[in-house]
């Protein structure tokens, strides 16, 4: 795995404000154990800014949830992979594979519904 993402292999959660501008590979994502939540969007969206808080909100009380910010757009194959078309979108997975998915969440109670949906 790339040397970014090492330390989101070891279950630590992000602590990254902003999306991460390179990606790993679907692969990499997929081969990841245990509980990853990926988050894609933009620094510069106003959808992901308004939400950003809410995400942080939920996010406290997941501490041990590993948290991708990957920047998303045209051309950005993992977002592509993942179908995805609004930000934010957060894809809520076990053991690489998806288990609930969250797009422009509006209140916590979205994102504790899609968290309680790994357990």
């Amino acid at each position: 795995m790339r040397r970014l993402y090492q330390s989101f292999a070891s279950g630590a959660m992000s602590t990254m404000t902003e999306y991460a501008k390179s990606a790993p590979t679907r692969e990499e994502v997929d081969a990841l154990a245990g509980i990853t939540v990926v988050e894609f969007g933009t620094d510069w969206c106003g959808y992901c800014q308004r939400a950003q808080p809410l995400i942080d909100k939920a996010f406290a009380q997941h501490a041990g949830t590993r948290h991708l910010k990957i920047e998303d757009g045209p051309g950005r194959p993992l977002g592509r992979s993942f179908r995805v078309k609004l930000w934010p979108t957060l894809v809520f997975m076990r053991d690489g594979v998806e288990v609930a998915r969250v797009v422009r969440p509006t209140d916590v109670a979205q994102l504790e519904e899609s968290f309680a949906a790994l357990n």
